[in-house]
C-alpha cells in the first residue's frame, strides 16, 4: 500500500527545506495601524543564505485572518522561495512560491509570466519582506533605486509585478514609492534592519 503524505507532512517538508541550519539574528513585533492586528517576525542566518519567518494575525475585509510565512534568500538577499499558510475567515490559505536559478517564478508549481526582472518576493500583508529588499539594495545615504518585486496578494492568490522605488535619506530613513498601489511615505528603519515605522500601515511595538 502506498502511503500518501498528510497536509501537515507536506507543510513540514516545505518548512524544512526553507530552514536548513538557522541562527536567529534579529526579531520584531509590529502593530497594524489600518486594521486590528499584529505581526511577529525573526530573521535567521542559514546555510547558504537567509531565512525570514513570522506570523500575522489581523482583520481582513471584516474577517479574522492568521497567516504564517517564510521566505528564503541566497547570500546576496535574492529571494529563492517562500511559503504562506493559514486562513482568512473560513478559507484555508496554502501558497508556495519559487524563483528558479534562471529567474522563473512559480506559484503553486504554475509558472507566472512577466516576473523575470524581479529579484525579491514581497508579501503584501506584512512589512517583513521590505528588510530583504533593503539588504539586497544596500543603498548609501543619498542613493535611490528602482526595485520591482513579485508581489503576493494572499487574498486573491496571485503573484504580480509591483513597481517600487527606495531613496535612502538618512542612516535610518528611506523614502518609499509604490505608484501602482498609490502609496508613498518615509519608512523608518530599526538598527536591526527591520522597518520600524511604515506610515499609516505598521508600527513596531516598543
Amino acid at each position: 500500500m502506498t502511503c500518501l503524505p498528510t497536509e501537515w507532512q507536506k507543510v513540514s517538508a516545505v518548512e524544512d527545506s526553507l530552514r536548513g541550519i538557522l541562527m536567529a539574528i534579529a526579531s520584531i513585533l509590529w502593530r497594524r495601524l489600518d486594521t486590528p492586528g499584529h505581526d511577529a517576525c525573526h530573521l535567521c542566518e542559514r546555510d547558504g543564505g537567509w531565512n525570514l519567518e513570522g506570523a500575522a494575525v489581523f482583520r481582513h475585509d471584516g474577517l479574522p485572518a492568521h497567516l504564517h510565512y517564510q521566505v528564503a534568500c541566497d547570500v546576496a538577499w535574492c529571494s529563492q522561495q517562500g511559503h504562506v499558510h493559514g486562513w482568512i475567515g473560513p478559507r484555508p490559505i496554502d501558497l508556495n512560491i519559487v524563483r528558479t536559478s534562471d529567474g522563473v517564478w512559480r506559484l503553486n508549481s504554475a509558472v507566472v509570466p512577466g516576473l523575470e526582472g524581479c529579484l525579491d518576493l514581497d508579501l503584501g500583508f506584512t512589512p517583513a519582506t521590505n528588510l530583504l529588499q533593503l539588504r539586497r539594495l544596500a543603498l548609501a545615504e543619498g542613493q535611490a533605486a528602482q526595485a520591482p518585486v513579485a508581489w503576493l496578494d494572499v487574498s486573491a492568490g496571485t503573484l504580480e509585478v509591483l513597481p517600487q522605488r527606495y531613496e535612502r535619506r538618512t542612516a535610518a530613513t528611506y523614502w518609499y514609492e509604490g505608484p501602482s498601489v498609490q502609496y508613498a511615505g518615509m519608512l523608518e528603519v530599526a538598527p536591526n534592519g527591520f522597518i520600524w515605522r511604515y506610515p499609516g500601515l505598521w508600527e513596531a511595538e516598543r
